[in-house]
């Protein structure tokens, strides 16, 4: 870890202008990230911009077209436990406790979930090449190890993954994040937050210099009674998705009126097909259609030698989840699903 300054800020505007003066600063909350980074000298830091101290962004509240604002420096514990997100989204609520442990997530926040990095093995090895640490040094990944990589929205110089499960549930209720900066505020659509590698896998999102995440809101759609959240990973926690799946369904006379499908642990961003989603609608909620729609949002994956079984895997995770989202009840502890 290299040797840096330490300040506190209680102003979006200060922290803000110290960032954006100065590239080499950093902006710190629950730390859970960005310390560890910077022990494995993947990141360095002129100076750590605490940002704790900022008030109004530790809260929930209720919006004006009866959505809900996150605060950005709302803890991953305190947003999954609140009594809004368990009745009105629960959805939000299952992916973040199937993140992490009990003690990141009381410290990790909900801004620091969005920009969080890459688990790639070969990202945290500051001995190999990598294109997000060092561009234009090349992706040992993609004729390498890469059990745990991208199958969709990859390029030739990165087939990392992006590994929150969080957003995974953000991409598929339509959040919209908050962003404040020397030029005042701006609202960033989810889906258009993160980013794909390209030709410039460093860049993870679209933040501006000196930008801030304040909050996320979430739009006041019901996806409380049909929802669900897969992670299929190789133990049964503490581990990152091979493959994980959100679905909210909206169901109307037994037909499907809208649909949220998100994929995690399969690309660069949280991975949304529109076509798949319209072709549900107004179908019923069958496994022969959701492996259609599965079929449809992998049409374009791509394996490599040690993830090709991840687009079979994921075809068969959207299925299954997507009749478990006729059972929320049945993702309970010792419930048996009736599939």
């Amino acid at each position: 870890m290299n040797n840096f300054s330490y300040t506190k800020t209680k102003e979006v505007a200060d922290a803000a202008l110290l960032l954006k003066d100065n590239p080499g600063n950093k902006a710190i909350a629950g730390g859970t990230n960005i310390v560890d980074l910077m022990k494995y000298f993947i990141v360095e830091a002129d100076t750590l911009v605490d940002i704790n101290g900022i008030p109004g962004m530790d809260e929930l509240s209720e919006t004006e077209n009866g959505g809900v604002r996150l605060g950005a420096l709302m803890t991953n514990a305190a947003t999954a436990y609140h009594p809004v997100i368990e009745e009105k989204y629960p959805l939000l609520s299952k992916t973040i406790l199937a993140g992490a442990s009990a003690q990141i997530r009381n410290m990790a926040t909900n801004g620091g979930n969005l920009l969080q990095k890459t688990r790639c093995y070969y990202f945290y090895d500051p001995y190999v090449p990598c294109n997000k640490r060092e561009p234009g040094s090349g992706c040992p990944a993609i004729k390498g190890y890469n059990r745990m990589h991208a199958i969709l929205g990859h390029s030739s110089d990165c087939i990392a993954v992006f590994p929150s499960d969080m957003c995974v549930a953000l991409a598929a209720l339509n959040a919209t994040v908050l962003v404040t900066g020397q030029d005042g505020e701006r609202q960033i659509a989810f889906e258009d937050f993160h980013r794909l590698p390209g030709n410039t896998p460093e860049i993870d999102n679209n933040l501006q210099k000196g930008e801030i995440i304040t909050g996320i809101e979430l739009p006041d759609e019901d996806f409380s009674k049909n929802y669900s959240y897969l992670k299929l990973r190789d133990r049964s926690s503490y581990a990152f998705a091979l493959v994980s799946v959100a679905t909210a369904l909206t169901i109307e006379n037994d037909l499907i009126a809208e649909v949220r499908i998100a994929l995690g642990g399969v690309s660069h961003k949280p991975w949304r097909s529109a076509e798949a989603e319209e072709y549900l609608k107004g179908k019923a909620p069958s496994k022969e259609h959701f492996a259609q729609a599965a079929d449809i949002i992998l049409a374009e994956a791509k394996g490599f030698k040690h993830n090709r079984f991840k687009i079979d895997l994921a075809k068969k995770a959207i299925v299954r989840n997507g009749m478990m989202a006729l059972e929320p009840e049945s993702q309970r502890p010792g419930a048996k699903p009736s599939l």
